[in-house]
């Protein structure tokens, strides 16, 4: 089975959450899906696929480059004690961190994937998934 054929229901959400420049390639038996998701809850969309498919995200062949075009979102304020928050690829703590938001920064959320989980933009453009316990909607 290729890779395309096990994610495409992946793939087809994507097409038809209207992911725009959406391109999809494979090297080194690893599926790499890239776009522009036109909202937050598309992205969650794409990431509750993909569990479906792979649950806990562990077989490592899929990178999912997509990201949320859309800036237009409440504002959070970072609320760790002291240290930065970590941003990461998806919901979850066994995600690769991205990027990191400094305490008591503000970033933008994109959407609320879960109870845990916020998707998140900070005003330097990195885009990722922030746990939400340190996270203050102003």
């Amino acid at each position: 089975m290729s890779l395309q054929d096990k994610y495409k229901e992946l793939l087809e959400t994507a097409k038809t959450s209207e992911v725009n420049h959406l391109q999809v390639r494979e090297q080194d038996n690893v599926l790499y899906v890239d776009g522009d998701a036109p909202s937050g809850e598309v992205k969650d969309k794409l990431w509750n696929v993909y569990n479906k498919i792979d649950p806990d995200y562990r077989a490592g062949d899929l990178v999912m480059n997509v990201n949320v075009v859309s800036t237009a979102g409440q504002k959070a304020k970072v609320t760790t004690d002291q240290s930065n928050l970590n941003i990461r690829k998806g919901p979850g703590t066994d995600q690769p961190i991205v990027g990191k938001a400094a305490h008591n920064e503000m970033v933008t959320l994109l959407s609320k994937t879960n109870d845990q989980w916020y998707l998140i933009k900070t005003d330097a453009g990195e885009e990722g998934y922030a746990y939400a316990q340190y996270l203050t909607p102003q």
